[in-house]
């Protein structure tokens, strides 16, 4: 069974999707759809922008969105996922995908949901770090022992999880994760605390935007962040949406999940090869590459 899987914040690099603009009538109309449905021309960002511009909210979620979700379109007739999953951001391509959310509509809303989450970054200084060589179970014990609001957030693969909460909490929690083993415990470049409870204000606001948007049947099942299991039923794929901003990231068990299922081929769609690489950590018995 092929699994399409589709990546998150982080995967974007100068230059992405200019291949598609340039050799898909297809993908150049939808392209020049998003900057109309967004207001100004993210795709000269996209192509020619340097990193930093690229790594502004606004610009990082869409952009990542759109090379997933126009790359999937352009497959033509060779696109017939059978089940669908995305780290994060990468879950609204996904229901693009599979039928849930039209071209619009999941453009809106990851547009929404930068915007929202930039905002709660700017009410509280939060951040993330990236904690190697621990077991799961020993970073969930560090976190709940520390004052402060710190908790698990992205389960990436075993041996990778990424912590999110309040600075003074992460430093806390950092020192705490090498005592008991760590190879290491390192703070990431990003401007929040993303997946924790500092979340909620984006939360909130995106939860309008998504209950005031149509969710239709899925073609195939999509395996949710939030549960890690196969969901079909479109009101439960909406209320997993809303939670998935305060909540982890359950990459580990979803992948897992996906090939106890029946999955034996990763498809990723979309900017770069992280989680081909996740995947490969997970389960070295199963095919992953690009869908490119």
């Amino acid at each position: 069974m092929k699994a399409y899987i589709f990546p998150g914040q982080g995967a974007q690099f100068t230059g992405m999707g200019l291949d598609l603009y340039n050799n898909s009538p297809l993908a150049k109309e939808l392209f020049e759809e998003a900057n109309e449905i967004l207001g100004f021309r993210i795709t000269d960002i996209m192509f020619e922008g340097t990193a930093e511009e690229l790594q502004q909210t606004k610009v990082t979620q869409p952009a990542i969105f759109l090379h997933s979700v126009i790359l999937a379109k352009t497959l033509g007739n060779s696109f017939k996922p059978e089940v669908v999953a995305g780290h994060s951001l990468g879950e609204f391509s996904a229901l693009v995908a599979n039928g849930v959310l039209s071209f619009e509509d999941g453009l809106k809303l990851v547009s929404k949901r930068a915007l929202a989450m930039q905002k709660a970054c700017e009410m509280q200084e939060s951040t993330m770090a990236a904690v190697l060589g621990l077991d799961d179970a020993i970073v969930e014990e560090v976190c709940a022992s520390i004052d402060g609001i710190v908790v698990a957030a992205n389960y990436n693969c075993p041996g990778q999880l990424v912590i999110s909460g309040e600075i003074s909490a992460i430093d806390k929690a950092c020192t705490a994760m090498i005592e008991k083993g760590a190879k290491r415990a390192i703070k990431l470049p990003v401007g929040g605390a993303f997946h924790s409870p500092l979340m909620e204000p984006a939360r909130e606001e995106l939860a309008e935007a998504i209950n005031n948007t149509i969710f239709h049947k899925p073609t195939c099942p999509v395996y949710q962040n939030v549960l890690a299991e196969a969901v079909k039923d479109s009101v439960e794929i909406k209320e997993n949406l809303i939670l998935q901003l305060t909540a982890p990231v359950r990459w580990t068990q979803t992948i897992q999940q996906m090939i106890a299922d029946g999955a034996t081929e990763f498809i990723e769609v979309g900017p770069g090869k992280v989680l081909q690489g996740l995947v490969r950590k997970i389960d070295r018995t199963v095919a992953a590459r690009s869908a490119e």
